[in-house]
């Protein structure tokens, strides 16, 4: 299978910024025994964006192999400029916060990577535009509910919201329905244990599963 493209490199507006894909499975695992194997499986059914996350050891060396092998994977939970500059050098296409981190920003400017700033309300949406975020990650998603995406797209009509926190196959059409340009599958789609066990069938079977459940979003008018 051929590696996708991922997120613009310039901050940007619409669908482009997440260069046209509206989900990006989020890893936590405690281990990954082939990153690589791993954004095969996902792109298999149907996810082409990967988030590994710096609560997984030795992330810097996943990323490292699922980048070499041309797959288009991020980082997330990036507190820090030190773990920004480190990520991007293993070959994060892409990075992400869980809230707004001004120093996480910078790096990411300065290297020409685009950020995913973590926010939750409309000043911390304002944040992170200001800040240069290419989208803003609205977490978590489930404390306000998929209405929330559609109210923020009041005074933020032009701004990029992602949906992450508390995301599955239930709800995930109804937060891009309501306004979100994207959504993170988690633990719905790769749980821990199935990708500790390599068990890239059945995350594939997932991954087809939530892409399917998010066509409707399309169907209702999206």
């Amino acid at each position: 299978m051929t590696p996708s493209t991922g997120l613009a490199a310039d901050p940007p507006t619409g669908s482009r910024a997440l260069d046209g894909e509206s989900v990006i499975a989020v890893v936590r695992a405690p281990r990954i025994p082939d990153a690589a194997a791993l954004c095969a499986a996902l792109a298999e059914g149907g996810i082409r964006l990967t988030e590994l996350t710096y609560t997984t050891p030795d992330v810097t060396a996943h990323l490292a192999r699922a980048a070499g092998a041309g797959w288009r994977v991020g980082v997330g939970t990036v507190l820090t400029a030190e773990q920004a500059e480190r990520g991007i050098a293993a070959g994060a296409s892409f990075l992400v916060t869980p809230g707004c981190r001004p120093e996480v920003a910078e790096a990411a400017r300065a290297a020409g990577v685009p950020v995913v700033l973590g926010a939750l309300t409309p000043t911390e949406v304002a944040r992170a535009v200001d800040l240069g975020a290419a989208a803003v990650k609205i977490f978590p998603a489930r404390a306000f509910g998929p209405g929330y995406f559609r109210d923020l797209h009041g005074p933020y009509p032009e701004v990029p919201l992602v949906a992450s926190g508390g995301v599955n196959a239930g709800n995930a059409a109804e937060f891009l329905a309501q306004g979100a340009l994207a959504v993170c599958a988690g633990t719905d789609v790769v749980p821990p244990e199935a990708v500790v066990a390599g068990d890239w069938a059945e995350i594939t079977r997932r991954a087809r599963a939530f892409t399917r459940a998010c066509a409707a979003a399309g169907e209702t008018g999206r």
